[in-house]
C-alpha cells in the first residue's frame, strides 16, 4: 500500500508539473489575446501595451531565441495593427507605444541569450560534478563477493553533487571491506579530505591484514595530508568513520568505529540490532588526542537474510517541521525489505517526506546484504571484542 501511495503520489505530481508548464507556455500568447480584447474593449484612453510589453519578458527565459523573437513580433504587430484599427496610427502615442513595445522586445531578447549562456554553463558545470562524483565515489556493483550491495549520496541541495560524505565497498583477500564517513566542513577541502581517505583505503583494504591496521593507515593519511595542503586543516579537522569488514565464508561481521553514527543490522524477520561499539574512539584526524590507546575492532553475528546499513549524520540530523530528529532505527524497525536497494528507496523517500523535502545536509547511505532467508537472530546485544593483534 505505502509503494502505491508513493506511485499514485509520483504520477500526481508528474501531472501537476505538467499541467503548469503548459499554463506558463501558453502565457505569452495570451496576454497578447488580453491586450487586444482589453484594448479593444475600453475607452481610447486605455491602452494594452502593458500586456503586449509583458509577452516577450515573460518568453525569455522560457523560450528558445527564435521563439522570443516571433512572440515580440506578435506583440509589436498586435500595436500596429490596433492603431490602425482605431486610426490613431501616426498620433505621437501610438509611436511612443509602439517604440516602448519593441525595446522591450530587444530587452527581452537580450535576457533570453544571458539565460540561455547561463544555462549551458551549468549545464557544463553539472557535468563536471557528475564526473567528479562519479571518479571519487564510484558506484559499487550491486553483488560483491556473494554479498548485495546498494549505496547512493543525497545531496541536501537540488542539483548539487559530491560534498564531505563518502562510502566504499571493495572485494580483499581479506574478505569484503567497507567505508562510510563523513568529513568535517564543507566545500573543496572536505572534497580533497574525501579523496584522500577513500584512497588510503582503497590501498590499506588490499593490504593490511586488520581493520585496526587500516585505520592506523587512514590516520597516517589525513596527518600526512593536512601538512601539505592548506585546504586540509590540520588542527581542528577530522573524519567520522565506520570500517567494515566480512571475511569470506563466515557469517560474521567485523566493525571498527570512529566517532560515526552506529550501524544498523536488520533481520529477515523485521528485527533490528543497532550495532554501538563497546569503546567509543575519536574520529579519525584526532588520533593524538585519544593518548595513544589502540583501535578496537568488534564482531556481530551476520546470518543469511540479514542486511547493513551504515549512514552518515545526514540521515540522523534530518529534522520534521516541530524539531524532531529522525531516527532510522524506530522507522525501520518491524520492516521488512526484499534487497538493501529497495531498503535505501525506502529510507530516501521516508527521510524526505520527514523532512518535508528541507534537508539540511548531505547523506550517504550504503547496504550491504547476505542472501538467503537467514535464521531468527540469536540477539546477542554485545559483540565480541577482538583487540589488536589478537587471533
Amino acid at each position: 500500500m505505502g509503494l502505491s501511495r508513493q506511485d499514485n503520489g509520483g504520477r500526481a505530481g508528474g501531472a501537476g508539473s505538467a499541467v503548469a508548464r503548459r499554463v506558463v507556455q501558453a502565457l505569452p500568447g495570451a496576454l497578447i489575446l488580453l491586450g487586444l480584447a482589453f484594448d479593444v474593449m475600453t475607452p481610447p484612453s486605455f491602452t494594452g501595451s502593458p500586456f503586449f510589453s509583458a509577452a516577450p519578458l515573460i518568453a525569455a527565459p522560457l523560450f528558445s531565441f527564435r521563439a522570443t523573437a516571433a512572440t515580440g513580433a506578435l506583440a509589436s504587430l498586435a500595436v500596429v495593427l490596433l492603431h490602425l484599427y482605431n486610426g490613431t496610427s501616426w498620433k505621437a502615442e501610438a509611436l511612443t507605444e509602439l517604440a516602448t513595445v519593441v525595446t522591450v522586445c530587444g530587452l527581452a531578447l537580450l535576457i533570453n541569450r544571458v539565460v540561455r549562456r547561463s544555462g549551458r554553463q551549468l549545464a557544463s558545470a553539472r557535468g563536471i560534478a557528475e564526473a567528479a562524483q562519479r571518479a571519487v565515489l564510484p558506484t559499487p556493483a550491486e553483488r560483491i563477493g556473494g554479498l548485495h550491495v546498494s549505496a547512493r549520496y543525497e545531496a541536501a541541495q537540488a542539483d548539487a553533487f559530491i560534498g564531505g560524505d563518502l562510502y566504499a565497498v571493495q572485494d580483499t583477500p581479506y574478505g569484503i571491506r567497507l567505508a562510510v564517513g563523513d568529513v568535517r566542513g564543507k566545500g573543496l577541502g572536505a572534497v580533497e579530505a574525501v579523496a584522500v581517505v577513500l584512497g588510503a583505503f582503497r590501498e590499506a583494504a588490499e593490504t593490511e591484514p586488520t581493520l585496526e591496521a587500516v585505520a592506523q593507515r587512514l590516520e597516517r593519511a589525513l596527518a600526512r595530508e593536512g601538512t601539505r595542503r592548506d585546504g586540509l586543516d590540520a588542527v581542528e579537522g577530522f573524519t567520522t568513520c565506520v570500517l567494515g569488514e566480512v571475511p569470506p565464508g563466515a557469517g560474521v561481521l567485523r566493525l571498527l568505529n570512529r566517532g560515526h553514527p552506529e550501524p544498523l543490522l536488520l533481520y529477515a524477520d523485521g528485527e533490528l540490532a543497532v550495532l554501538a561499539p563497546a569503546e567509543y574512539a575519536l574520529p579519525l584526524g584526532m588520533g593524538e588526542l585519544g593518548g595513544g590507546r589502540p583501535d578496537l575492532a568488534e564482531e556481530w553475528d551476520f546470518p543469511a537474510g540479514t542486511t547493513l546499513l551504515l549512514y552518515t549524520d545526514g540521515l540522523t540530523e534530518a529534522r520534521d517541521r516541530a524539531g524532531v530528529f529522525y531516527d532510522p532505527a524506530d522507522r525501520l524497525r518491524g520492516r521488512v525489505f526484499p534487497g538493501p536497494e529497495e531498503l535505501l528507496s525506502a529510507l530516501s523517500s521516508d527521510v524526505r517526506r520527514h523532512t518535508g523535502g528541507a534537508m539540511t545536509d548531505d547523506m550517504a547511505l550504503l547496504a550491504v546484504g547476505r542472501p538467503g532467508r537467514g535464521e531468527p537472530p540469536r540477539r546477542r546485544t554485545v559483540p565480541v571484542v577482538r583487540r589488536k593483534g589478537d587471533a
